[in-house]
């Protein structure tokens, strides 16, 4: 199945592309191309430019394979797609959620989207190649289950495969959300990128690792987790029991009780009138006040920014990444954000660390867990078992 693998990760790459990549002679290639076409597996999806000669055809995974199923489990919401061969979505539904509801509540909202989203789609249950679900806690990749998850403590060991078998016998994959969106920045790049970091920064905060092409999830699943660096040891207390960790300190709920506070004690009008008409702040509020030019609110978005660029800056002296991609609920608000990320990074790395870094939000913005649970669906099918349903 090399080969099937090569054609997702490389879509749209001709027979002698696929032959170079691999390093399989022009017949060998061809002959195992045609058996894949004739099998149905592949499919020619039109010519390319001549660069002399005859064209070549651009080759995919084949459409009538059948469906993936991508879930991306945030801790405040809930985002359901099916998707074809090659990513296309087909059907596609997000909704507030909130995980502390625990298993029972969230998997049975998602088993009735997947139903709802495959009819709505045109396909059953047994077109489904492959089942790719992200949550945001620490995973156990081999057995699928999470671990000792500090957002979502009703989740520990449940597992999500057993659960949604009942229903579909496509196997089912679980990751943490942020090895998701590296995932999927990792198919939009086709691996033109060997070493990035992609950081996701909502309810909590985590660090997607790609290094060497592949995401590195640590010996038990919880590379990554870099909420919980410290980045003030008198800093307030974090739900993991720890003082001053950079989550308690610059995710969402902070940036949304530094507004509150600052409402409170009359620092910003727009803040304050924000919590008088809601009844509460949150981190896109913050966001236009400190886009109209509020004071309070810029300081707030720097303060996350700068604490977040701390913590930033000494993984990428320990790591040395080419990108840093940033994501998540928080890079709605604005460019002042970003800006304070990178001036922190710039600052407090090395010299050698930042010559060639570049620091931006992800470009597949909401996407990026949705497409990185179907990319893990695809990927993780071929290896087990091709790609027969």
């Amino acid at each position: 199945m090399q080969l099937l693998e090569t054609t997702f990760w490389s879509a749209g790459n001709s027979r002698h592309g696929m032959a170079e990549q691999l390093g399989f002679s022009k017949s060998k290639a061809n002959a195992l191309i045609a058996g894949l076409v004739e099998q149905g597996l592949l499919s020619e999806i039109g010519l390319q430019r001549s660069t002399g000669g005859r064209r070549p055809e651009s080759l995919q995974l084949h459409a009538g394979l059948g469906v993936l199923v991508g879930v991306d489990i945030g801790a405040t919401s809930l985002d359901v797609a099916v998707l074809a061969p090659d990513l296309t979505v087909l059907a596609h539904h997000a909704e507030p959620a909130d995980v502390r509801e625990g298993p029972g509540v969230v998997l049975a909202r998602v088993r009735g989207l997947i139903k709802e989203l495959l009819a709505r789609a045109g396909f059953t249950a047994k077109q489904v190649l492959g089942i790719g679900i992200g949550v945001p806690g620490p995973v156990n990749f081999e057995i699928g289950q999470l671990v000792n998850p500090p957002l979502m403590p009703a989740w520990d060991s449940f597992s999500i495969r057993d659960y949604l078998r009942e229903d579909y016998a496509a196997p089912v994959f679980v990751d943490n959300d942020v090895n998701l969106m590296a995932l999927g920045e990792l198919w939009r790049l086709k691996r033109s990128l060997s070493n990035f970091l992609v950081i996701k920064v909502g309810t909590g905060i985590g660090c997607g690792i790609v290094c060497h092409g592949e995401v590195y999830r640590g010996a038990a699943g919880s590379a990554g987790d870099v909420g919980h660096i410290c980045v003030d040891q008198e800093g307030p207390r974090c739900h993991c029991g720890n003082l001053g960790c950079v989550e308690a300190m610059a995710a969402g709920p902070a940036i949304t009780r530094m507004a509150v506070q600052a409402a409170e004690a009359g620092e910003s009008a727009a803040l304050a009138e924000c919590l008088r008409t809601q009844g509460r702040i949150e981190a896109i509020d913050v966001g236009q006040a400190s886009r109209a030019g509020d004071a309070a609110a810029n300081a707030i978005v720097q303060r996350a920014g700068n604490l977040i660029g701390q913590m930033l800056a000494s993984i990428v002296n320990f790591f040395n990444p080419s990108h840093v991609f940033i994501g998540g609920g928080i890079t709605r608000i604005g460019p002042l954000f970003l800006a304070a990320v990178r001036q922190s990074v710039y600052q407090r790395s090395l010299a050698l660390s930042t010559r060639h870094l570049e620091i931006q939000y992800t470009p597949l913005e909401g996407q990026a867990g949705l497409i990185g649970a179907g990319v893990l669906a695809m990927q993780e099918t071929l290896k087990v078992r091709g790609v027969a349903p």
